[in-house]
Parts: structure tokens; C-alpha cells; sequence
């Protein structure tokens, strides 16, 4: 099985991702941690990462997150992204009331 070399330029790391494995699973499978994990099925928009260089096919993703014009500019979701070549990724913070609903617990009562 082929696989792809995929250099974070945030971190400064590199993982190989394999032919039909999504970004997120592969830096999953290493420990990695550049985003947050949620949905894992491109609903959430917590691991939006940009390819700056590369190709890439993009599954299923929620069009609130990652818009036809956002996708166009390599702005994804790690969950839904499959190299065909090897890329150049970048992370893209969360917003901080993203961040925030996240970690917020329900109050007790």
C-alpha cells in the first residue's frame, strides 16, 4: 500500500498517511495531536486544518465549516481529507468560543 508523506508546517513534524486513510487518522495513529478531536465524521469542524501544498480528495463535510470558497483555498477538515500526493499542512486554531463550548461542563443543580 502507497503511502504519503504529510509535513505539518505548524509543528514541524512529518507522519506518513496512507492511501485511503484520512489526515486525522494517521496523525491519530501516531499520538499526534495538531487539532482537537470531535465528530471524527466532518460535522464539528474541530480539526480544520489548510494544505498549503499537495493534492488531496475531500469526503463528506459540513458545508458550515468548511464552505465551497474555504475548501477551494485548502482550509479542510483533517477527518474528511485523503492524499493522493504528498502535503503541506498547516493547523488553524479554533475560535474561542469554539474552544469554550468544548470544554464547558453542564452546571449542577
Amino acid at each position: 500500500m502507497a503511502g504519503f508523506q504529510v509535513f505539518n508546517r505548524t509543528t514541524g513534524d512529518h507522519f506518513t498517511c496512507q492511501e485511503g486513510q484520512s489526515v486525522l487518522k494517521a496523525m491519530e495513529q501516531l499520538g499526534m495531536k495538531c487539532v482537537p478531536v470531535g465528530c471524527r465524521g466532518g460535522g464539528c469542524g474541530f480539526c480544520k486544518i489548510r494544505v498549503l501544498e499537495g493534492d488531496f480528495e475531500c469526503g463528506k463535510m459540513s458545508k458550515v465549516h468548511a464552505p465551497p470558497e474555504a475548501v477551494e483555498k485548502g482550509e479542510v477538515l483533517a477527518c474528511r481529507i485523503y492524499p493522493r500526493t504528498d502535503l503541506t499542512i498547516e493547523c488553524v486554531p479554533l475560535p474561542e468560543a469554539a474552544l469554550a463550548k468544548q470544554t464547558t461542563t453542564k452546571p449542577l443543580r
